[in-house]
């Protein structure tokens, strides 16, 4: 993956993952997703005068997961998949290795959820991305693992799992506002696509 291209990607999985079905995702599709994701990031460089929209479609994106990021994914972290619903909703899945994130974790609380889902399941996440003025926050509706309902906690275990850096010790936060990548100034989540706006 290109320098920032990982930048990108997180930004528009914060759009929302969800089930896709695989006779409609490609090798095809993905090279198209990674051409538009070089020239969103080339954009970045230059004079505002030249700022633009990039529309991405959801199986571009889906595409692009699964067939360009095998290794680069963080371990304990597969399949995931966006459904992009619209007005800026949008549903997240993967598949966690919950096994990893408790050994990892060691949590001695009885109210940790981690503690009582074990091997790897599918989680799932549905909410609202609300962009503006080159930032985005997430209005996080409901939390799934396996079709059953869980605490908005048990997310934020996840997230804060997976966003760790040195940067970051703790992860970041669901409720956190975050700045877009590349000079991306908006988000526009519609139903089956999204649109970059710089």
């Amino acid at each position: 993956m290109r320098p920032g291209a990982s930048c990108v990607l997180i930004g528009l999985l914060a759009a929302g993952v969800g089930l896709v079905a695989a006779d409609t995702l490609t090798p095809q599709l993905a090279d198209a997703f990674e051409r538009k994701l070089v020239a969103v990031q080339q954009r970045a460089s230059i004079a505002p005068a030249a700022a633009g929209t990039t529309l991405f479609a959801e199986n571009e994106v889906n595409s692009y997961l699964r067939f360009k990021t095998e290794g680069q994914l963080p371990t304990g972290l597969t399949e995931p998949a966006f459904t992009l619903i619209g007005e800026g909703r949008v549903t997240a899945r993967a598949v966690v290795d919950l096994d990893i994130i408790r050994e990892k974790q060691k949590s001695s609380s009885w109210l940790d959820p981690i503690r009582y889902l074990s091997g790897k399941l599918p989680v799932t996440a549905t909410g609202a991305l609300r962009t503006g003025a080159g930032k985005a926050r997430i209005d996080l509706e409901s939390v799934e693992v396996s079709g059953v309902p869980m605490p908005k906690a048990l997310l934020q275990q996840l997230v804060s799992y997976f966003t760790k850096s040195a940067e970051r010790p703790g992860g970041a936060s669901l409720d956190d506002t975050f700045l877009l990548p590349v000079q991306i100034q908006q988000l526009d989540v519609q139903p089956g696509r999204a649109v970059v706006i710089q």
